[in-house]
């Protein structure tokens, strides 16, 4: 089932919009546009109401629109290491705004046994894919996917919420590519429990990113790829 916040929340997406029509004066213009693009997404995934496959989309391009760097930023690495290194960049940056520890508490108190399960899940990790593919050095997969499972223990003991958000969105970005890039069957049963999943965990974090990034307008954020050019 979708997490959404409730109308009275301050992280329902409309309370947010009024937040950022308040605050949009001040903002520079990095930080206005990748906020307007982002909740743009939001709003869109928040009317989707039976779609999941539609709604992870939806979510997660509202995540890229908040993340994604200068276009420079993005040249100097190949496809998938410059987004992953880009989107652990933001998690480090949001992490150091979150002194009360809303995306830990959020994400551990609300999805504590969906997250066990996707990250145990060999489908959406990618040595899994990389060795079923072919690829040379990945036969040791499954003792990758256990030390990761290690690794976010270890995260969650010393509350490493970067380190845990890393591990997730890894698994997550999997998925992304499944469904982008035509690598699963629209509504398909094989993968319904990750898409399922994946979506709440997007539909839960991606208002308090925005918020946090509201929160601090201070910060030097880069301009987002494909500016407004008049």
């Amino acid at each position: 089932m979708a997490y959404r916040y409730p109308p009275g929340s301050p992280l329902h997406h409309e309370n947010l919009k009024a937040k950022q029509r308040e605050l949009r004066g001040d903002f520079p213009e990095p930080l206005t546009l990748r906020v307007h693009r982002a909740l743009s997404w939001l709003r869109r995934a928040e009317a989707e109401q039976t779609d999941e496959d539609v709604r992870f989309i939806l979510l997660w391009i509202g995540f890229n629109a908040a993340y994604a760097g200068d276009v420079e930023a993005s040249r100097a690495l190949s496809a998938a290491e410059g987004e992953r290194g880009l989107f652990q960049t933001f998690f480090t940056t949001l992490v150091s705004f979150d002194g009360k520890h809303r995306i830990y508490d959020m994400v551990w108190q609300r999805f504590p046994q969906e997250i066990r399960v996707l990250l145990a899940n060999r489908y959406v990790f990618h040595p899994f894919w990389q060795h079923h593919n072919g690829a040379p050095g990945y036969a040791d997969w499954a003792d990758r996917l256990e030390r990761s499972r290690t690794a976010i223990g270890a995260a969650l003991r010393d509350h490493d919420t970067a380190k845990i958000l890393s591990i997730l969105f890894d698994r997550l970005y999997v998925l992304r590519n499944q469904l982008v890039h035509g690598g699963s069957t629209w509504n398909s049963d094989v993968n319904r429990a990750q898409v399922r999943d994946g979506a709440a965990l997007l539909g839960c974090l991606l208002p308090i990113f925005i918020d946090l990034m509201m929160d601090n307008a201070g910060y030097e954020w880069p301009m987002p790829n494909y500016p407004v050019v008049e």
